[in-house]
């Protein structure tokens, strides 16, 4: 992560995924355009604040995801039926997608499938476009992601993790 991002780069969201036969979903092709902060200090550049799962989300400037990454461990064995983690390659690169343009920057795009064995990592610029379908297979698909900040949030605002 160091050589990525930077020596000051630090955890400052976790999210568990875990579908399973019982629970499972897609999600469309999109960015990653929130952080998890502890609590709503409207600042300006910073909107669309929300909450997720009872968290305080709120989309920062762009610039700051853009030196952002994120890595996922991979609990679970994830093949082509087991709703692997799709990306378009080289999408961090075209800053902030309008949500009305994802589909047409993602058909500009190579598409690659995230397959992974249990214990494998993979690491990506938190603004890539990606998604996900429903898992085929019955079984689970458990991951752990963290994202990752060199950036100090500004005033008193705070990453939840800080």
């Amino acid at each position: 992560m160091e050589r990525r991002i930077g020596p000051a780069a630090r955890p400052v969201r976790a999210i568990a995924f875990d579908k399973s036969s019982t629970m499972n979903w897609s999600l469309a092709w999109h960015q990653d355009r929130t952080i998890c902060v502890k609590e709503r200090i409207d600042t300006p550049g910073y909107r669309a604040w929300n909450r997720k799962n009872g968290a305080i989300h709120v989309e920062p400037p762009f610039n700051l995801l853009e030196r952002m990454m994120t890595i996922r461990i991979h609990i679970d064995n994830v093949g082509n039926d087991n709703a692997p983690l799709k990306i378009a390659l080289g999408s961090h690169r075209m800053g902030r997608v309008p949500e009305d343009s994802v589909e047409d920057r993602v058909s500009e795009c190579e598409q690659f499938c995230c397959l992974a064995q249990a214990g494998d990592v993979w690491l990506y610029s938190t603004p890539i476009l990606h998604a996900s379908d429903r898992s085929l297979e019955v079984g689970r698909r458990r991951v752990l992601q963290l994202d990752y900040s060199v950036d100090e949030l500004p005033d008193l605002l705070r990453f939840n993790m800080d």
